[in-house]
């Protein structure tokens, strides 16, 4: 009877093991560094929302914005696990290195993702939780399943579902959308395709020997750059809209001016480089990322210092205000002033 059971705690011990090894691979399979952005776009526009959510309502709204984002990258590299395996870039990632099963994957990805839809319309409202389904089966399916291989203007359609983080964030907290979550959304929006061209300069004859018609391996240098600077305009424009409109301050303004200006600099830069000159395109890949955290990391501590609103409302205080009380408060929200006092 021991050797029975020093050998079943052997066996749970080993198995215990080997799920401890393995849980990086899954960890992997959820794209953290990808997350990583998703969630903190999605904590701003949480943050910056009329409505403050209850704390532990808005820790598992974040957790479940997190968990639809590793969702969504899971069932990209289950769908795409074919190109990952012939592309330099993408043959570390678990599915090509044998480290975890497509099957395994898909799996993963849809259990995943039912929790954290079902989490956040939980824990806040279906309006929120609606959005988020929405955004895993845009990236998933019309993204990755259709565009992605079959137009050299993927990532610029299938750039709307990295968007919609900070409109989720604001919609958990309101349960509705408003104008400064569309204004994040749009600058996030003409933020990919420069962001995304600018790897895939360096990354064409991936991109080539994969079979996806990423820009550049379709229309060349040249026309991709030239598109990064139109875009690369366009976002400089755009990320203004928060200041111009009125709901972030001179804080956000000075930081956006400057790294607008830096950017629209460095994808010059690029559109005047010669063939062979492969820096460009990664100076403006890496200063696109660092351009979209400290954008959002302005509107953050705009949000600290009262430039966004002078009063916010709990639901707790949204509810118990006056009917009379509650018109006011929507009236303001249209025009994106918040000046009611609370109850």
């Amino acid at each position: 009877m021991n050797s029975i059971a020093i050998s079943v705690s052997r066996l749970r011990l080993a198995s215990r093991s080997r799920w401890a090894e393995r849980l990086p691979h899954f960890i992997g399979l959820a794209k953290p560094r990808v997350m990583a952005l998703a969630v903190f776009t999605a904590f701003v526009g949480l943050i910056n929302a009329p409505i403050r959510l209850e704390p532990v309502a808005g820790f598992i709204a974040i957790l479940a914005i997190a968990a639809g984002a590793g969702a969504a990258g899971a069932l990209n590299m289950w769908y795409d696990a074919d190109i990952d395996a012939v592309m330099a870039r993408t043959a570390m990632r678990p599915i090509p290195r044998g480290k975890v099963s497509r099957a395994e994957a898909l799996v993963f990805g849809v259990v995943l993702g039912t929790i954290a839809v079902a989490a956040l319309a939980l824990a806040t409202n279906l309006a929120a939780a609606a959005l988020l389904a929405g955004t895993i089966l845009f990236y998933v399916v019309v993204y990755t399943a259709w565009l992605k291989r079959a137009t050299q203007q993927n990532i610029v359609i299938g750039g709307a579902a990295g968007a919609l983080p900070p409109v989720i964030g604001w919609a958990a907290a309101a349960g509705q959308i408003g104008l400064e979550p569309l204004a994040f959304f749009l600058i996030i929006f003409l933020w990919t395709p420069p962001h995304f061209w600018a790897l895939a300069l360096n990354r064409a004859d991936d991109y080539a020997r994969a079979g996806v018609p990423m820009l550049p391996v379709v229309a060349g240098r040249a026309a991709t750059t030239r598109q990064i600077l139109i875009y690369s305009g366009l976002l400089a424009l755009a990320s203004e809209l928060p200041w111009a409109l009125g709901f972030a301050g001179a804080i956000y303004g000075v930081i956006v001016a400057i790294c607008g200006a830096l950017f629209l600099l460095l994808a010059l830069q690029l559109n005047k480089s010669a063939e062979a000159d492969r820096r460009a395109a990664h100076r403006l890949f890496a200063f696109s990322i660092a351009y979209l955290f400290l954008l959002f990391a302005a509107v953050l501590v705009d949000h600290n210092g009262s430039s966004f609103a002078s009063t916010r409302f709990s639901r707790g205080d949204s509810a118990s205000a006056s009917p009379s009380a509650a018109r006011q408060l929507s009236a303001a929200h249209n025009v994106c002033t918040y000046k009611i006092r609370e109850a």
